[in-house]
């Protein structure tokens, strides 16, 4: 398809290999055996507004790929096709979409970049149970996306199952979800720092400390000091 064929154009080894090694692709790593083309973030964006009138069946062979960017470009291009959908169907199909093809959105750029404005866009005014099940998955990824879909609740001031997923992702293992569910309590923080504080007084103990690191980084600094020294 075209839009592939004008990123290939743009692959550049140099970026590739610097790719390869800051998204953890080595053994062991959390991206481990992802490839990369080597196109930067602003070329990507540009090729999605280009390529916005591919339909869906191409989209999800892009989301397919084996490449990295590919991924991303067919991600970028759901987000605006989701933004500009004119009926609730075509919403609702694109986000059938989404939650189909977990399996390719497999690292934190891609995930970042799309759940809140597709999963969490649809699920604004909509039963969110599935979140719970996903909050509670063994794939990494799935469980980030259950977490970072509350930016756009939170966005709109909806903070009510942020911290309630927040507290089932409290005991996870890695590292990925220490920093989103900070990150989202951060950004819940600046809506209302009430029921923030709140939350981060009873588990505040228990969190991991990366975790705690990103809830309370914009707090004064000498509330953050009584946090991180246990003492509040």
């Amino acid at each position: 398809m075209q839009a592939q064929k004008d990123l290939r154009k743009k692959a550049n080894k140099k970026i590739a290999d610097h790719s390869q090694r800051f998204f953890k692709t080595g053994p062991g790593e959390y991206a481990h055996g992802d490839l990369f083309l080597g196109v930067r973030v602003p070329e990507i964006r540009k090729l999605a507004q280009k390529h916005l009138t591919i339909d869906l069946t191409q989209n999800s062979k892009l989301l397919k790929s084996k490449y990295h960017e590919e991924r991303l470009l067919a991600l970028l291009i759901l987000v605006k096709k989701y933004e500009k959908a004119k009926s609730e169907t075509d919403q609702e199909k694109i986000y059938r979409l989404y939650t189909k093809h977990f399996k390719y959105i497999n690292n934190w750029d891609l995930v970042d970049c799309s759940s809140p404005r597709i999963v969490g866009k649809h699920l604004l005014k909509r039963d969110r149970k599935i979140l719970y099940t996903w909050a509670r998955s063994k794939h990494l990824w799935t469980r980030r996306i259950s977490i970072m879909a509350n930016w756009w609740f939170i966005r709109e001031k909806d903070l009510k199952d942020v911290f309630k997923i927040s507290r089932i992702l409290l005991k996870d293992e890695h590292d990925l979800i220490h920093k989103a569910v900070g990150w989202m309590l951060r950004e819940a923080a600046k809506k209302d720092m009430k029921q923030s504080e709140a939350f981060l007084k009873k588990h505040y103990a228990s969190m991991p400390r990366t975790m705690l690191r990103y809830a309370i980084e914009k707090f004064p600094e000498t509330k953050r000091k009584k946090y991180l020294n246990g003492s509040i």
